[in-house]
């Protein structure tokens, strides 16, 4: 494993993050501060308890869940779309890395970015009273590894897009829409019988659902299932973007 490169590799994201604080840092810190005040404080205080808990604790972790999809997705897609599109990934890919490398490099920068919003988020739910924790290690493991599925997600989306629509459509289409139906405003109890269903067999439900029975010890889906899908969707799709390095799909034209 080539240590200091990696080291290097995930440096120099850092410093592209940092030069634009205010659009990777900041920007979602305000959505994330806006979505607790007004579904929190203002509709929370029109909402009975679900489950024993405030309205506020119960929809803080989805909220802290998209925050971490929305950094890392962004991070490594804007990161490999943008290192294409100014052939900055032909010096990445002449250097002394394996592809498995480069694709750790990339996805280690993107969860970082994801961790550093987190934290800022969960600093703005201490402030706001929204904040709990049942289980710090479940707790870790479900950030950690959300972060790090939709880090590998956005390098799939940056490999793939051609043009800045091919990079949006990914999130247009199925990160955002998938995620607002996943349960972070609502309880799973709210919703018809059919609906009910269909949300189970949306991956993103026990993401929401994993990161609030840490938080809140409420779940509402088997949380050996959503150790599963992560654990499944981190080897799946990292093993696919490696593969497509590896055949310079859309890299070597």
């Amino acid at each position: 494993m080539n240590y200091i490169g990696l080291i290097t590799l995930v440096q120099r994201e850092m410093v592209r993050m940092f030069r634009v604080v205010t659009q990777t840092i900041l920007a979602p810190l305000i959505s994330a501060a806006l979505y607790i005040f007004i579904f929190g404080t203002i509709v929370g205080t029109k909402i009975d308890e679900i489950a024993g808990v405030t309205y506020i604790e119960f929809v803080f972790p989805g909220i802290l869940m998209l925050s971490i999809i929305t950094a890392a997705f962004a991070h490594s897609s804007s990161a490999i779309f943008m290192h294409k599109y100014f052939n900055i990934i032909e010096e990445v890919l002449i250097t002394p890395f394996s592809y498995l490398e480069i694709v750790i490099g990339y996805a280690v920068a993107g969860v970082a970015r994801a961790i550093l919003v987190a934290l800022g988020v969960l600093g703005i739910g201490v402030l706001m009273g929204a904040v709990s924790l049942v289980s710090l290690p479940l707790f870790l493991f479900y950030v950690f590894g959300v972060a790090m599925v939709f880090s590998l997600l956005g390098m799939f989306a940056g490999l793939f897009a051609k043009n800045f629509d091919q990079l949006s459509m990914l999130t247009t289409f199925i990160i955002t829409p998938f995620t607002y139906l996943g349960g972070i405003f609502y309880s799973l109890t709210m919703l018809p019988p059919t609906a009910q269903t269909l949300t189970t067999l949306n991956p993103f439900f026990y993401f929401v659902d994993g990161i609030r029975y840490s938080m809140t010890g409420i779940t509402e889906a088997h949380t050996g299932i959503g150790l599963l899908v992560i654990i499944g969707l981190i080897v799946g799709i990292g093993g696919v973007v490696t593969q497509l390095f590896r055949i310079g799909w859309r890299i070597r034209q």
